[in-house]
């Protein structure tokens, strides 16, 4: 017997007219190049997400169609999302820090029929149009005023062609397991792949992401996103806060900068920021330096690589801000864990708290997690034990765009593979110990690179750090510590590894330190162990 309820569709549509109904008045500030403060509603946003569909039925694209962006976190780009999967195109955000090789990959491999592009990346278009043939035209984020001279053909500016449309439209009934968005990995090992989102995942991944123990999302919040939007949909936050109701504060090319995000975050009296280390790593030097507190931010959510100890106690400590540790993939939509104190943990002490805190986080709802040996078999959740970790859930995906199941990404019975090795405590906090790609196998003993790193950065002389494993002549590898010195800051090789005693075990503690000036980062600002690899591959260690 089935239960007499409702079958209406889980789509990108239904979010669009919530808001519209219930949220309209609340505000969207963003930084763009031709406005430094553009301010209006969601209202206005979905009215103009409106015109863009008409916009794009005239053009004579057709449903399935993937319709590309190359732009920063404003309003413009928030309308796109909107507008192209709301009308049953596939939105294709494109990271614009990918290599040019990259670029021409993505958009061939997606057949994207149009790219709407921020006049900032004009020239980056400029440079691949000829190998990038198959896109029929290009949309400029911008007024007529600002438009910018440009080789690429078939060019439209974005204002001029919604201005010409309606605001007459009735969004399509589409199947909710109909594709609505697509987002490529970042290719760090071979071609980028294609991770096809659907109109249910979107929504199901968003209701699960404003619970109160993962973003704990509300209509009384204000929200920076400086995760961007070109990147595994800003982590679904252009659909939560949607869906409750948050004031949007988009950072536009000010994302980086510690200065601009500071202000924007005071002036705009945010209460949630999410982003990644690197990010806040910038903000926290710039309030150190201007002698300036964080008061209006409650809290942040971060991601996209292990969070060190000390930037949770910095912004507890000096700011009086909760970081909430978040931690999923591009393939899981993304969000699998949210770090938050479970009930009956209260009475911990404050280190325990924050030995917790570094951790992952517990999976939520729709996203089951399970570590396996190399066998395959399961391994307890003892805190101890460590392995492949795995995953599965309604918005996790089943298989790369065109791959057909040739990616070797799932194991027999269905769970996704991530490729990081964990642990799982009897709690069911879940702790990153390393990639499986860069773990060091150290006489045939593991030794986790994350835990180095994580150490180093609790020095305060330290800026940035990563651990890779180098070749040893006993030991086959050892870990090399690589850091980023805070500014005018002085610590000898001998005071740093003297550091991590009693702090890991003695015979994880690196063999030898090297100083460098900046980290290679991957276009998603996670530190490229690749290229680390490839710039110390001469390196030697003695016996």
């Amino acid at each position: 017997m089935q239960g007499l309820m409702m079958d209406t569709p889980l789509t990108i549509p239904s979010i669009a007219e919530h808001v519209a109904k219930f949220h309209s008045d609340r505000e969207i500030v963003s930084v763009t190049l031709d406005n430094p403060r553009h301010r209006y509603s969601w209202g206005e946003a979905i009215t103009r997400s409106k015109r863009l569909a008409n916009a794009l039925e005239k053009l004579g694209l057709e449903k399935g169609d993937r319709l590309a962006t190359i732009a920063w976190n404003d309003y413009r780009h928030l309308e796109i999302y909107y507008g192209v999967s709301g009308s049953g195109h596939i939105c294709h955000t494109i990271n614009p820090r990918l290599f040019p090789e990259q670029l021409i990959f993505v958009i061939n491999h997606a057949e994207d029929r149009l790219i709407f592009v921020d006049p900032m990346f004009v020239p980056l278009l400029e440079k691949i149009a000829e190998k990038i043939g198959r896109v029929e035209g290009f949309v400029i984020l911008t007024d007529m005023a600002s438009m910018p001279e440009t080789s690429l053909p078939n060019v439209y500016c974005y204002e001029t062609l919604i201005e010409a449309e309606s605001a007459d439209y009735v969004w399509p009934e589409l199947d909710e397991r109909s594709a609505s968005a697509l987002c490529y990995t970042s290719g760090t090992t071979g071609d980028p792949k294609g991770v096809l989102y659907s109109h249910r995942s979107t929504i199901l991944h968003a209701y699960a992401s404003v619970g109160p123990d993962a973003i704990a999302l509300s209509s009384m919040d204000a929200v920076l996103p400086v995760v961007p939007l070109f990147h595994v949909n800003a982590w679904g936050i252009p659909y939560s806060a949607g869906i409750v109701g948050a004031k949007l504060i988009l950072p536009g090319p000010k994302m980086g900068d510690g200065e601009a995000l500071y202000e924007l975050l005071d002036s705009e009296d945010a209460t949630l920021a999410l982003g990644v280390p690197t990010v806040w790593l910038a903000l926290l030097q710039y309030t150190e330096k201007a002698g300036k507190r964080l008061d209006k931010l409650q809290r942040t959510v971060v991601g996209g690589a292990a969070v060190p100890r000390s930037m949770i106690e910095a912004f507890r400590d000096k700011h009086g801000v909760e970081l909430r540790q978040g931690w999923g993939m591009t393939e899981m939509s993304p969000l699998g864990t949210a770090n938050c104190l479970k009930a009956g943990l209260e009475d911990l002490t404050p280190d325990e708290k924050l030995d917790l805190a570094t951790k992952a986080g517990r999976g939520i709802f729709g996203c089951e997690l399970r570590i396996v040996d190399d066998d395959g078999n399961e391994l307890p959740w003892d805190g101890v034990a460590y392995g492949a970790l795995q995953v599965r859930g309604p918005w996790i995906c089943s298989d790369y765009y065109k791959l057909e199941g040739n990616a070797g990404s799932h194991s027999e019975d269905g769970w996704f593979d991530t490729g990081d090795v964990a642990t799982i405590d009897p709690q069911g906090y879940m702790a990153i110990t390393d990639r499986t790609k860069d773990v060091i196998k150290s006489g045939g003993e593991w030794i986790s690179s994350i835990e180095l790193e994580n150490t180093a950065m609790g020095h305060p002389a330290v800026a940035e750090a990563a651990v890779i494993g180098v070749a040893h002549p006993k030991w086959t590898e050892r870990p090399l510590l690589i850091v980023v010195l805070v500014e005018n800051s002085e610590v000898s090789k001998e005071e740093l590894l003297a550091f991590f005693k009693g702090k890991v075990a003695d015979w994880w503690t690196p063999d030898d330190v090297a100083f460098v000036d900046e980290l290679p980062h991957t276009a998603t600002g996670k530190v490229k162990k690749i290229e680390l690899r490839r710039q110390f591959a001469e390196f030697e260690l003695s016996a």
